[in-house]
């Protein structure tokens, strides 16, 4: 097990916690980190772009001019594509981009992630996250702890550090279970309390996975 000190908000040394490797000393794999967050971003994508095809457009009830004698090529509706206003051909139509990622392989690219943190040394600690609830305080418990671009994960409680981390312009605050890949590679620091520790250990362990 790795070993990591815990720091309080002054950034002080209070003690020492052993690492669970199953979850924070796993091998990375940078290929798997890109698939599961493309995924995460194509499903944010909208899909709501799209074009009128001729079926669509306004007009062409009526034929444009006879079919002879005029010098231009036959035309039976002022909605076909090669008239200014018609239809277009082969454009984007609504659709869904969501990819499918199976729940183990999302459990361990964020194992990955987290091991990643603790390899690059980018993984801090807290005994505890109490703070007044404002923006500046928030900002200068980060500042102390060299993690301005940081990702704090805090039980969903701490009222106090959820409304001073809202208006922050580099940091973001996540409860643990709504913690995923993008935002931990998004952001250059990851901030976790002791309790959020034990239950990310808990809800990422590999034993937990069904065969």
């Amino acid at each position: 097990m790795a070993k990591v000190q815990i720091v309080n908000t002054s950034g002080a040394k209070v003690g020492d916690i052993d690492l669970d490797d199953a979850v924070f000393g796993v091998e990375v794999q940078e290929g798997l980190l890109w698939e599961v967050v493309k995924a995460q971003t194509a499903g944010k994508r909208a899909g709501t772009a799209a074009t009128k095809t001729r079926s669509m457009v306004r007009g062409g009830g009526k034929k444009p001019y006879k079919q002879k004698g005029t010098g231009n090529a036959r035309a039976g509706s002022n909605r076909s594509p090669v008239f200014v206003g018609g239809g277009k051909v082969f454009g984007p139509h609504p659709r869904d981009y969501a990819v499918s990622v199976p729940k183990k392989v999302k459990k361990l690219a964020l194992r990955e992630a987290l091991s990643l943190r603790v390899q690059e040394k980018k993984l801090v600690i807290l005994d505890k996250f109490e703070v007044e609830p404002k923006t500046k305080a928030v900002a200068a418990v980060l500042a102390k702890l060299g993690a301005v671009k940081a990702l704090v994960v805090d039980v969903k409680d701490n009222d106090k550090l959820i409304r001073g981390a809202r208006n922050l312009a580099k940091a973001k605050w996540l409860a643990p279970e709504g913690l995923n890949l993008y935002d931990i590679l998004n952001h250059e620091t990851l901030v976790l309390t002791a309790p959020t520790v034990a239950l990310l250990t808990t809800a990422l362990s590999p034993k937990g996975d069904k065969e």
